[in-house]
């Protein structure tokens, strides 16, 4: 049985919150996440009117509540900020930026705000900037990455703060779902795992990739820029390696990324393609719906804290 007070306060029945993955969270993964008893979640990294119409979507889907990610330096960031109010969506997650300006306006709509933070210090100032929870993502996971491991990270922040804390980052079965907890987290973020749903629309090479990983099968790239990515190795990220090695100038290292994720989600190339994944990815061996991948994580999660619950109590 499940009690969680992150789940009630935003009305689902599982402490789970599929995470926002550009070019591939859209309304048949968010709405399939949402009826499962999760968040789910439509990328706000896109143009205006496709968000809007993914949105509109999912309602059409789903009568749950779910969620739009925001990459907060992204060219539309401002509009999408904006329209999420307008459509009555019920959850913002953020990354990449302060959400500190958009949060009064959100509030005011019945939003729920959760942004992803990699450090103590950003998730202590959006406690004091006023978001409902946050999302504490370690290295671990796929797409951009901060330094810290999510084992570290997560009960730092549960430590530091007074707001819910989701843990994010190499997370993708019962037993990672426990050690969330177990580390005092409120609920988990997934994303990896929902590569391979039925319901992502991700092109299939994408998902082979992903279900083909070993365990040491990804890399960060990009570290010079700033805005270090894990990815799945391919020939895309060897070439990032000779341009680290190189000391290449940022304009080769965006030349060679730009329009990178689009080929591999949309056109299956996985070679040229950044194939963005976390380090669980090895651990995930098969494609399931949704609803399966939920109801699988908290019963196992269920009987691994069941089983913790034996050792410690024994005398």
């Amino acid at each position: 049985m499940i009690n969680s007070a992150f789940a009630q306060m935003v009305g689902i029945k599982y402490p789970i919150i599929q995470g926002g993955m550009a070019w591939i969270a859209d309304s048949s993964l968010a709405a399939a996440v949402s009826n499962a008893g999760g968040i789910g979640i439509i990328t706000g990294n896109a143009p205006l009117e496709w968000v809007r119409d993914e949105i509109r979507k999912a309602k059409q889907m789903t009568d749950k509540p779910f969620g739009v990610n925001i990459m907060l330096l992204g060219e539309t960031a401002e509009a999408v900020a904006k329209m999420v109010c307008e459509e009555g969506v019920k959850v913002v997650t953020t990354g990449a930026g302060n959400p500190g300006k958009y949060i009064d306006m959100w509030k005011q709509h019945g939003i729920k705000v959760i942004p992803v933070v990699a450090s103590v210090a950003l998730a202590k100032r959006m406690e004091r900037a006023g978001v409902d929870a946050v999302i504490a993502e370690g290295c671990e996971s796929g797409g951009h990455v901060g330094e810290l491991t999510t084992m570290a990270l997560v009960p730092q922040v549960v430590d530091a703060v007074n707001i819910p804390v989701i843990a994010a980052g190499g997370i993708g079965d019962g037993r990672g779902a426990a050690a969330a907890f177990m580390l005092g987290a409120a609920g988990i973020q997934v994303g990896t795992r929902f590569l391979v749903a039925h319901e992502c629309t991700v092109h299939q090479n994408y998902k082979n990739k992903v279900l083909g990983a070993k365990d040491i099968d990804t890399q960060v790239t990009g570290r010079p820029t700033g805005h270090p990515v894990r990815v799945l190795r391919n020939k895309l990220t060897r070439q990032f390696q000779i341009l680290e090695k190189e000391g290449a100038e940022l304009e080769k290292f965006e030349e060679l990324g730009r329009g990178a994720l689009s080929k591999a989600v949309r056109e299956g190339d996985i070679d040229n393609g950044s194939v963005m994944a976390g380090q669980i990815a090895g651990l995930v061996c098969k494609e399931q719906s949704c609803n399966e991948i939920i109801e699988e994580i908290f019963t196992e999660a269920e009987t691994q804290l069941k089983n913790v619950s034996q050792i410690f109590g024994a005398k």
